[in-house]
């Protein structure tokens, strides 16, 4: 399941079809021109590549995925991580799926993706799809912080497989992810209303060290 954040910018526009607009009011409130490759892609197609990804990292269960804000995603790195500032992924496992398979969440936000992706030169939706991915993970429960590099293994097999580039924990050792970006990439927060909220579980991120919690 793919949710917006209504509070979204919105100079990160969808690829979704756009909203019909009178002739007499078309001047005056067309948008800025905002390039394709920094265009969110539209829910269908991240739902479309979401059950793609969870099938090859054999993840049962619904997982939300929420695009949000820098500020949202602040305030719940923050609650839950007791760190105050923002980042680029939070997942939330789900201690007990229960009857309702749910596998977890993960919440993403958006703005920091669109900047990871134009440091790393490829499209919004492309960085997206890594960090769904990364966080996908996570929610099967690796975590290559803890781990002898299973995560990373898997996250390199994955993302060839699914043809995307460079992944998380591979940057954290290249020239253009210094220290603070490899901090950054590795946060990962809780998605409001789901399964982290109805089960009291806490979001983990990949520089997570308990076993279970949120992860980045």
């Amino acid at each position: 399941m793919i949710l917006l954040d209504p509070d979204l910018d919105t100079g990160l526009p969808s690829n979704s079809p756009p909203r019909p607009i009178s002739a007499g009011r078309r001047a005056a409130s067309a948008p800025p021109v905002v390039p394709r490759t920094h265009r969110l892609p539209s829910a269908r197609t991240l739902a479309r590549f979401l059950a793609q990804a969870q099938a090859a990292v054999r993840l049962r269960g619904q997982v939300t995925v929420l695009l949000t804000t820098d500020a949202a995603i602040r305030r719940l790195n923050r609650q839950f991580r007791g760190k105050n500032k923002a980042t680029d992924v939070l997942s939330f496992p789900a201690d007990f799926p229960g009857p309702e398979r749910i596998a977890g969440d993960l919440a993403i936000s958006a703005p920091t993706a669109l900047r990871q992706a134009i440091e790393r030169g490829h499209d919004l939706s492309v960085e997206v799809k890594v960090l769904i991915l990364h966080g996908l993970l996570h929610l099967a429960g690796y975590d290559h912080e803890t781990d002898t590099g299973q995560m990373a293994r898997r996250e390199r097999l994955l993302r060839a497989r699914l043809r995307l580039p460079q992944g998380l924990i591979e940057r954290t050792h290249s020239p253009m992810g210094g220290p603070d970006f490899a901090l950054e990439t590795r946060d990962r927060h809780p998605a409001p209303g789901t399964a982290s909220r109805r089960n009291g579980t806490k979001p983990r991120h990949s520089g997570a060290k308990p076993t279970r919690g949120p992860r980045r």
